[in-house]
């Protein structure tokens, strides 16, 4: 339950400290005196996204902290599984930024907003005033059968497969959209591939190729080039390695005479050593050259086939076209695989429908047989609060298609008179059988998912006289087993609660701002009173006030 609420700099509200207690606290003020600003400041604690908008003073931060007891609510694992300390007085705080910045915290560790919800989900329950206008929609009718009857487990392992199956639907439908096209383009594609493999294309040929034209186109220079200078080298006595040698000989005959001859001897025959060398690569290169216009007819033929597949597919170099080469193959692979793809992903989508079939048939089980409770519970109830004649029934329709929530469709029918037939509860209800509903629907929530704390704000909207008692009554009733947090403007029901808070507007230089104070029992009867008479209060309202105060302690 909430033990403490702190506010600071949010909306017209400066700083304000609240505690309540467990049972019921009632919260009345005059309209306009900040009572719903209360629970904006607490749907920042349930992870709601704000911005600058809520700051009072732009050049300071707002901050919304609530310490809870959690002591009875078995939450061990949630603090577990977020690495979060655990405490039985736990503490929420949510501050926005001058610059807009929101930090959540739980006992002081940050935690991200999703986190933020998760927790306060299984605390705390905010009936807003335009929350009414929700019961005509379907699917929140859905989500109230659904959390009186199913299981969260059981209704998050559907939800799991059914994003499973989602995904692996749209896989298969991209699949075989793409399927069709990439089978037309199979025959034109291993074609190219076809003649690109008989190419028979391997990496650095085309460099290799010019090369090699380049020589047999000038074979004719090069052996001439060879020949001229092997023979200038080597081919007879007048051949320079023949005077060379002639030189080495002449200077040996002086060296006995002539340090200096050894050293120019040595180097000599160096020279006479290389140029041997080079004499005979010289004549073994010219071996190699050919004049051969058969082999240079083959390889400019494979240069022009070269720059044709370069030209056909308009690509820069031979690299490009390795590559393209071998892009094809992967893709006509793929395409080749397609068929088999589909069968793979047809059998596993199968086996996820067969197992969406079975939960969603399990839920829709659950939810025809739980129907009738609800139907009975909540009948009940609006007969209590004056529908002597209500009639309140849960149609469950089958859709063809799964959704996130199953394959139902839940639509709840009413009428409050006896000879009309019930219709669908957004055609016919008031605005009073509407609040009725709604805290008959709230009620049954409330027991069934065993929730700490409930807010209701204003959920007493269109009624007044003996069915506000009435409703009192049933407010009370659930106070009884959890902490209720009523906004009203019913005397009637102000005067059932445990606590009562006011709620008041103050200004200070022409500046607004909203305080609460818990009410002595003294002041208590002014407020009812004020509630009954208007803001005179006459020595009739006052005993009126104490009055209902007086019939409500029998409820104790």
């Amino acid at each position: 339950m909430i033990r403490k609420l702190y506010i600071q700099n949010y909306a017209i509200i400066d700083e304000l400290e609240i505690e309540f207690k467990q049972g019921l606290n009632i919260i009345t003020g005059e309209t306009g005196a900040g009572k719903s600003i209360l629970l904006g400041a607490l749907s920042l604690i349930q992870g709601q996204r704000a911005d600058t908008s809520v700051l009072k003073h732009n050049d300071r931060s707002c901050i919304v902290e609530v310490e809870f007891d959690i002591s009875e609510y078995s939450l061990n694992e949630f603090f577990e599984a977020n690495d979060i300390d655990y405490d039985d007085i736990t503490t929420i705080r949510r501050q926005i930024s001058e610059n807009g910045k929101s930090r959540a915290f739980i006992n002081e560790i940050p935690v991200n907003l999703n986190q933020l919800k998760e927790l306060t989900e299984k605390l705390i329950d905010i009936h807003s005033q335009h929350q009414n206008l929700l019961l005509g929609n379907t699917r929140f009718q859905l989500d109230v059968l659904d959390a009186f009857a199913v299981s969260r487990d059981l209704l998050t392992d559907y939800r799991q497969l059914y994003d499973e199956f989602r995904k692996l639907k749209t896989e298969f439908d991209r699949l075989e959209a793409n399927a069709e096209n990439a089978k037309r383009d199979f025959d034109y594609l291993s074609h190219q591939l076809n003649e690109l493999n008989a190419a028979n294309l391997r990496s650095g040929e085309l460099d290799e190729l010019e090369a090699l034209q380049k020589q047999l186109t000038h074979a004719s220079e090069i052996k001439t080039a060879l020949e001229f200078s092997y023979g200038t080298l080597n081919a007879d006595e007048l051949a320079v390695l023949s005077k060379v040698k002639e030189i080495e000989s002449n200077l040996r005959r002086i060296e006995s005479v002539f340090s200096q001859a050894s050293n120019l001897i040595s180097r000599i025959e160096s020279c006479r050593i290389e140029l041997k060398d080079i004499a005979d690569e010289i004549d073994l290169l010219n071996s190699k050259v050919e004049v051969d216009d058969e082999q240079l007819h083959t390889v400019t033929q494979r240069i022009d086939l070269i720059y044709s597949l370069l030209n056909k597919h308009r690509l820069a170099n031979f690299d490009e076209l390795v590559e393209f080469r071998n892009q094809l193959e992967s893709r006509v692979n793929e395409i080749a695989q397609i068929d088999f793809n589909l069968d793979e992903k047809r059998k596993a989508l199968r086996i996820l429908e067969q197992k969406l079939q079975e939960k969603s048939k399990n839920l829709s089980q659950i939810r025809t047989s739980s129907a009738p409770k609800v139907e009975q519970f909540v009948t009940e109830l609006l007969q209590q609060l004056g529908i002597k004649h209500a009639v309140f029934r849960i149609r469950i329709e089958k859709l063809e298609e799964f959704q996130p929530w199953g394959t139902d469709r839940v639509t709840f029918y009413f009428s409050a008179n006896k000879q009309i037939e019930p219709q669908e509860l957004s055609r016919v209800a008031s605005g009073g059988e509407l609040s009725r509903l709604m805290l008959s629907l709230k009620s049954l929530l409330v027991k069934s998912t065993g929730l700490p704390t409930i807010i209701f704000d204003e959920i007493d909207t269109g009624v007044s006289g003996e069915i506000a008692d009435r409703m009192g009554t049933i407010i009370y009733e659930l106070a009884k087993g959890m902490q209720v947090i009523n906004i009203t403007h019913l005397p009637q029901i102000a005067a059932k609660g445990s606590n009562h808070f006011l709620v008041y507007k103050s200004v200070t230089n022409s500046q607004s701002s909203t305080g609460i104070k818990l009410l002595t029992p003294d002041e208590r009867v002014v407020e009812i009173a004020k509630m009954l008479s208007g803001e005179k209060v006459t020595d009739a309202a006052l005993m009126n006030a104490k009055e209902l105060l007086k019939s409500n302690v029998s409820l104790s």
